[in-house]
């Protein structure tokens, strides 16, 4: 970063103002942004412009022709350029025969003007059909009249039997309603299991308890809004009660687990067939590895907590602190909920803008006559440039949240008298946001993107060439993955340590970075004592919404489904949706806990409690400040050098 400056190198040196000369940072990587959007823009323009949109929302069928429209003849391909305005749906010969080296449908399609809704099973209920519904599902030339006497009706017409299908909303699609044909797909992809049959029972597994799968997702919502609740209402307590619930819910839900195994092994097997017994011997071994696997973590969860006990009444006062902080700001608990709308909007845009471009090219007639879309010169490059957006714009969105929430929390903590605050000090911050700091989140955004994008190109690598490199290049590249990935995190904390370093000085990110960096040297045991301690209950935060979860799917599935070996699809599908969600949460916390830090680091720098020089900090954060030195000087022996905190001389921080 030799764009830092001189400035930087002063940053030691020079005294900080919290809240004061407010100017715009970063201006030229702003524009830089814009343009980058500008240019997703012109992809976007130009894949409509092409006709991809059409082919993509109204669907084209083998010959070239967009349904519902009267098409151009193209040259050299026979059945283009016809007239189909009263054709509006593709219909695949083929729906479930799949092409999955270029992930598409190995079928002739067609324009159809209704999809069967019923189940055909002969060629004379396809030719019924077409005369009741003025749907031909044969290929244009054929005429209805013909299914069942030509004999080219074998290869022309749909293979039977028909399935029952139905459009696509908005795509305008024929999509079989019963989807297990598309289970020969999953099996391709995944390569796990060996056993086919054991694949199929999983598949439908997760059919038969989608409610439920829905119903526990909505549960893991519910619990983390309710444990940020209590993080707000009763901090003083909640690490006591994460500490007593995550070991209640490790040792229930393992206690649960040994209890089914236990009881499966005792059922009688005397009235049960062959295919019966070998679904038994299936159970007792899918409940053997999850009752051992939940033993291992429990076991390796209550000896992390053993030993972090003694830093447990240290963490108390912490998260007293962070719950002022929403006490006094409501509306960091909803934070997530905008960073994820952002999210989904955009990627909403990106994929279909992504499906834009799998259709956009020049008709190139293969072998068999059919045409394809093929993509050439310039069309490659902005593949590769909708990628970069979707990482770079990404990491913005979340920079924004990231630089939203410290400048709240900062505007909390450096103003003394708490009355004084912001009616919607978030609000006030997203205005600075926009005023004064977008140059700065997409210079932060960018530097991660360009370790991130690396990484993927790495691991894509590694992926093509698995089993084929040898030995030495395999560790070379697992090496090059893994530095990176560290590399990217390390540049990420620091990165939102520079954004709250902006919001209390406002300067640019080089300056804010190099700042941030200085103070967390310099108080490299405080991070190390104070933090980890708080992730780490954070983490118990997150195990616990999954463990109730998790607990919560046993007893549902176990309820509605006997045999145990579909569990696994359900529960890592509900237990993973479950720790996400307990993440956006629970990281916003972890997000307040670290601007807090950094400001009270600044804080004690520059201020010593004299007059002119009060501390901004209240009475509980000095008190949880002055136990963590006195724990780390107990831990050294005695050696720490451990001084007196003065309160701030307003006596308002406290509130």
């Amino acid at each position: 970063m030799g764009c830092c400056g001189s400035a930087a190198s002063q940053s030691s040196k020079r005294e900080w103002k919290p809240l004061e000369d407010r100017s715009c940072t970063d201006i030229p990587w702003l524009l830089l942004f814009i343009l980058f959007c500008v240019g997703m823009g012109l992809i976007c323009g130009f894949s409509i412009a092409t006709g991809a949109a059409a082919r993509l929302t109204s669907g084209y069928d083998s010959y070239g022709n967009i349904c519902g429209h009267k098409n151009v003849k193209i040259e050299g391909i026979d059945n283009s350029g016809l007239d189909l305005t009263e054709k509006k749906y593709v219909f695949f010969l083929e729906p479930c025969n799949l092409d999955l080296v270029r992930r598409k449908i190995k079928s002739i399609a067609l324009c159809v003007s209704a999809c069967p809704r019923n189940e055909l099973k002969t060629l004379a209920d396809v030719q019924k059909f077409a005369e009741t519904n003025g749907s031909t599902l044969c290929s244009y030339e054929l005429k209805p009249s013909e299914y069942t006497t030509d004999s080219r009706a074998a290869q022309l017409c749909p293979k039977l039997p028909v399935p029952e299908s139905a459009p696509i909303p908005f795509f305008h699609r024929c999509a079989p309603v019963n989807i297990s044909c598309y289970a020969k797909f999953a099996e391709a992809l995944v390569t796990l299991v060996s056993d086919s049959s054991v694949l199929h029972r999983l598949i439908s597994g997760v059919m038969t308890c989608r409610e439920i799968i829905l119903g526990l997702c909505l549960l893991s919502l519910v619990l983390s809004m309710i444990m940020m609740v209590i993080i707000r209402y009763i901090s003083r307590v909640v690490v006591w009660i994460l500490t007593i619930l995550v070991v209640l819910g490790s040792l229930g839900g393992t206690g649960v687990l040994w209890w089914l195994y236990a009881k499966q092994r005792m059922s009688p097997s005397d009235t049960l067939t062959v295919d019966q017994l070998q679904i038994a011997k299936d159970n007792r071994q899918a409940l053997l590895i999850y009752a051992i696997a939940a033993t291992v973590f429990t076991v390796i969860l209550l000896l992390i907590m053993l030993v972090m006990r003694k830093r447990v009444a240290l963490t108390i006062a912490l998260f007293h602190v962070a719950g002022k902080v929403f006490i006094h700001l409501p509306l960091l608990v909803f934070q997530p909920f905008w960073t994820f709308f952002a999210l989904i909007l955009f990627w909403i845009y990106w994929i279909m803008v992504l499906l834009f471009l799998g259709t956009t090219g020049s008709p190139i007639g293969n072998e068999q006559g059919f045409v394809e879309y093929q993509v050439a010169g310039l069309q490659r490059y902005m593949w590769w440039y909708h990628i970069v957006g979707l990482v770079w714009i990404s990491e913005f969105i979340l920079a924004c949240q990231q630089m939203t929430v410290a400048g709240a929390v900062v505007t909390y903590y450096f103003t003394r008298e708490k009355r004084n605050l912001p009616f919607t000090p978030i609000l006030a911050s997203v205005n600075r946001l926009i005023c004064y700091h977008l140059g700065t989140v997409a210079k932060g955004s960018f530097i991660i993107t360009l370790v991130k994008i690396p990484r993927m190109i790495l691991m894509y690598i590694h992926t093509q060439v698995k089993g084929k490199e040898n030995a030495c290049a395999r560790c070379i590249l697992k090496a090059c993955i893994c530095c990176l990935w560290c590399l990217e995190k390390c540049l990420t904390y620091l990165n939102q340590n520079a954004y709250t370093a902006t919001a209390i000085n406002s300067t640019n990110f080089c300056t804010s970075a190099k700042d941030a960096f200085v103070i967390l040297v310099e108080n490299a045991l405080r991070v190390a004592a104070i933090n980890t301690v708080g992730d780490f209950m954070l983490f118990l935060g997150k195990v616990l919404i999954v463990c109730s979860t998790g607990l919560a799917g046993i007893m549902l599935l176990n309820y509605q489904q006997e045999d145990y070996t579909v569990w696994v699809l359900p529960l890592v599908i509900v237990c993973l949706f479950a720790f996400l969600v307990a993440h956006c949460f629970l990281s916003i916390y972890e997000m307040v806990v670290d601007v807090l830090f950094l400001c009270f680091a600044i804080d004690m720098k520059y201020n010593d409690g004299s007059p002119g020089k009060e501390f901004y900090m209240d009475k509980v954060l000095m008190e949880f400040v002055e136990n963590s030195r006195k724990a780390m000087k107990e831990g050294r022996g005695g050696g720490a050098d451990v001084r007196e905190l003065k309160p701030m001389a307003s006596g308002t921080g406290s509130s």
